[in-house]
Parts: structure tokens; C-alpha cells; sequence
């Protein structure tokens, strides 16, 4: 067969099984593999998985423990040791004279040893000290897991955020197709106008863009949130958080429930113990130190059993003003404390004031907004049924189309902005995480 004849058989061939209702035999289209449905939680789930799971919380945690091996540390030092030795002593030969061997050749001797401080005032003193760095630890580990908690709640209200962008995007691309479909419509039955199709096709291409772009942002928060709740891939809000903001809350009480306030309310406490013990440095220190032995073969001038007791007593008298020194240091320590508490409690109540005024703003841009977006559908409406009959152009409608758009955008960013001044509010008053 020829190469001029191949293609008039394949074009016969074709023909003829349209002819008879039949298509030609064509490679079956491959269907795209379905991805795994995406993982949703509520706003409780994701905080709690957050908390359980995020490193940032576990290295918290080992501060915690941390103090506490430290405490453990200073207080061993106040104890009593018990140690014990054995020494075997080997000499070319025994020594003596007379007869009489006061160094034997081989001479094992057992010795223990107990020793206790009597008067330590200092390690008594750190001993409290560490102890209330175990305290400062845990108050810092709560303002930790709240930071983490805010983070994951803000990373979930913007996953909400970007499917309320979507879905507004793709309204708005399904009323640009409606206009173009009925554009195409008209030019096709020789009533509309190319330009008419042209801009129709213009707006549904812009949509389109649009709506790509807003799908790559939803999926990169739904990433954010998958990252802070430590799961391997996206993870989607599931349902719409439900925040309860309190209406009358004394400042006693929120101050009291902020974990950054009472975070630094316990450095100051511990600041303030250093230096309320630092005359105890000035105190003479005593130790005990008691030592029992046993030699075999005992010699003549060493016993077979013996035992020391030694107390010992230290006073410094001078030592070129490091005490000095040290108490200052402290006082600069706790001063600088509590201008970090004067400065964050300052910051907290304008923390409060602003978040309050700011639900109350967006809470009445909501209105307003969602006012404007029903306007715009409307007025989209009147203009689309008025293009229909011919009282009005294609622009008009078009431009209808483009502030039915942004109103409802302007909606969508004013319910996230209640949102999330619903939010910030529980957190400045301590309220969040529960």
C-alpha cells in the first residue's frame, strides 16, 4: 500500500463509522489519580494537637525539667556524702627496729569518710532560689503554649479566610461565563457584537486568574496550619470557630490570667529572694568531716582502728568587695525585672483598649460590608435583566460584575477581621487558650 493511499482509507474508515452512528476506535482517555481527601479539625482540635505535638512546646517542657535537676543540684550540697576507699600499700620490705615492725610490707587499710555542712548559709539560701526557678520555668512554658496556640488559631482563621476568598472568586467566575455564554449567544445569532463576546471573554479570563491565584493561597495556609499542628501535608478548617468574648472583666483579673504577666511576675519574685539573701553571704560557714579507718596489719604507730572528726569554721573577713559587688548586681537584676513588668503591663492594657475598639469597628464594618455586598448583587442583577432587554451596554454590566466582586471581598475580609479581633481580645485578656 502506498503512503497517498493510507490516509484517504483512515479518512474512509472514519466516515464511514460516523455515518453509521460509530466513532473510530480512539485511546481511552487516562483518568488523573484521585488525591487523599484532606485532613480537617476544628479550631479545639487543631490548638490541642498543636500543644501535644509542636517542638516548640517540648523544649519548653525541658526547661522545666531542667530547673528541676538544677534544684535537685543545690540541695544535694546541703546533704550529707558518705564515701568510703580502700588503699593497699605494698614496700620492698617491713620496717622496724627492736624486733618490732611499725611498717609492715603489706598494709591494707579501709577508710570512710561522712561530712555535712553545719552552717551554710549561702547553699541554704540557693536552695529557695532554684526552687523558684522551677516556678519561673513553668510560667514560661504556659506564655509558650500560648504563643503556640494564638499561632495555630491565626494560621486556622486564615485558612477560613482564603475559602471565603475562593469561593467569592468563583461566583464571581461563574457569573463572568453566565455574561460570556450569553454574549456568544448573540454574536452567534447575529444580534450581539464581537466587541460585546471580546470583553465578556476578557472578564472570564481575568476571574480566572484571579481564582488561580487565590487557590494557591488557600493552599499554602492550609500548609501554615499542617505545620504548626505537625502533620505531614495540608490541613483544612473544618468548621467556622465560635469565639466567646466576655462582656465585664475587671483588670485584676485579666492581669492575673495573661501567662506573659505572670510569667514576669515570677522573675520578679525570684529577683527579689536573691537579693533579700544576699546578707546571708556575709555568715561564717561550717563543715563536719568524720573519718573512721581500719588498717590490717596494724603497725606500731598506726592503730588498727581509728576514726577524726574535724569542724571547720570559715569567716571571711576581707575579700576586696566581691560581696559588695554581687548584692549590686542583684539590685540591678531585680530593678531591670521590674521595669520589664511596669513596660508589660503598660503594653497589656493598651492591648485591651485597642482590641476592644477594634471588634467594635470591624464588628460595624461588618454591617456595613455585608449592606454593600446584597446592594451590589442587586444592582448586578438589575443590570444583567436590563442588558438582556437592551437598555443598557455591556460595560455596565461588567463593571456590576467587578463591584459585586470587591463588595463581597470587602464582606469576606470584614467577617475575618471580627474574627480575628475576636481573638486577639481573648488573648490580650488572657482568656485563649482556655
Amino acid at each position: 500500500m502506498s503512503r497517498s493511499v493510507a490516509p484517504a482509507l483512515i479518512l474512509m474508515v472514519g466516515w464511514a463509522a460516523t455515518a453509521f452512528g460509530q466513532s473510530p476506535a480512539a485511546p481511552r482517555p487516562q483518568t488523573a489519580p484521585t488525591a487523599p481527601a484532606m485532613l480537617q479539625m476544628s479550631l479545639d482540635e487543631a490548638v490541642r494537637r498543636a500543644l501535644e505535638r509542636n517542638p516548640t512546646v517540648a523544649i519548653a517542657v525541658t526547661n522545666v525539667t531542667r530547673a528541676e535537676h538544677l534544684f535537685e543540684q543545690s540541695r544535694a550540697v546541703t546533704l550529707p556524702f558518705v564515701g568510703a576507699g580502700v588503699v593497699s600499700t605494698t614496700y620492698n620490705a617491713s620496717r622496724g627496729f627492736n624486733g618490732q615492725t611499725f611498717q609492715p610490707q603489706s598494709q591494707l587499710s579501709i577508710q570512710g569518710q561522712v561530712s555535712m555542712p553545719v552552717l551554710a548559709a549561702s547553699q541554704w539560701a540557693a536552695v529557695g532560689q532554684a526552687r523558684d526557678q522551677i516556678g519561673v520555668a513553668q510560667l514560661s512554658t504556659a506564655e509558650v503554649r500560648q504563643q503556640v496556640a494564638v499561632a495555630t488559631a491565626e494560621a486556622y482563621l486564615a485558612v477560613i479566610a482564603a475559602h471565603r476568598q475562593v469561593d467569592v472568586e468563583a461566583r464571581a467566575l461563574d457569573n463572568a461565563k453566565a455574561h460570556l455564554d450569553y454574549a456568544q449567544k448573540r454574536l452567534e445569532g447575529g444580534v450581539g457584537s464581537r466587541l460585546n463576546q471580546l470583553r465578556a471573554a476578557q472578564a472570564v479570563s481575568t476571574e480566572e486568574t484571579r481564582l488561580e491565584a487565590l487557590q494557591i493561597a488557600l493552599l499554602r495556609a492550609q500548609e501554615g496550619l499542617g505545620v504548626l499542628v505537625i502533620e505531614n501535608g495540608p490541613v483544612d478548617a473544618a468548621t467556622d470557630p465560635a469565639f466567646e468574648v466576655p462582656t465585664a472583666v475587671t483588670e485584676a483579673e485579666w492581669m492575673a490570667a495573661r501567662p506573659d504577666i505572670r510569667f514576669q511576675q515570677s522573675v520578679q519574685a525570684a529577683a527579689e529572694r536573691v537579693v533579700r539573701d544576699s546578707w546571708r553571704d556575709w555568715l561564717p560557714t561550717a563543715n563536719a568531716n568524720f573519718v573512721p579507718a581500719y588498717v590490717t596489719p596494724a603497725g606500731l604507730f598506726q592503730p588498727s582502728k581509728a576514726w577524726t572528726l574535724t569542724i571547720a569554721l570559715t569567716q571571711p573577713i576581707y575579700e576586696g568587695g566581691e560581696r559588695k559587688a554581687l548584692k549590686g548586681l542583684r539590685e540591678v537584676t531585680l530593678d531591670q525585672s521590674k521595669l520589664q513588668l511596669t513596660n508589660l503591663e503598660v503594653q497589656a492594657r493598651s492591648e485591651v483598649r485597642v482590641s476592644q475598639q477594634a471588634l467594635e469597628s470591624f464588628e460595624r464594618a461588618l454591617v456595613s460590608a455585608r449592606q454593600a455586598a446584597d446592594q451590589a448583587n442587586e444592582v448586578l442583577r438589575i443590570t444583567t435583566l436590563a442588558f438582556e432587554v437592551g437598555a443598557t451596554t455591556n460595560l455596565e454590566v461588567i463593571d456590576a460584575q467587578r463591584e459585586a466582586r470587591d463588595t463581597e471581598t470587602a464582606r469576606a475580609l470584614a467577617e475575618d477581621g471580627v474574627r480575628r479581633a475576636q481573638l486577639d481580645l481573648l488573648v490580650a485578656l488572657g482568656r485563649f487558650p482556655k
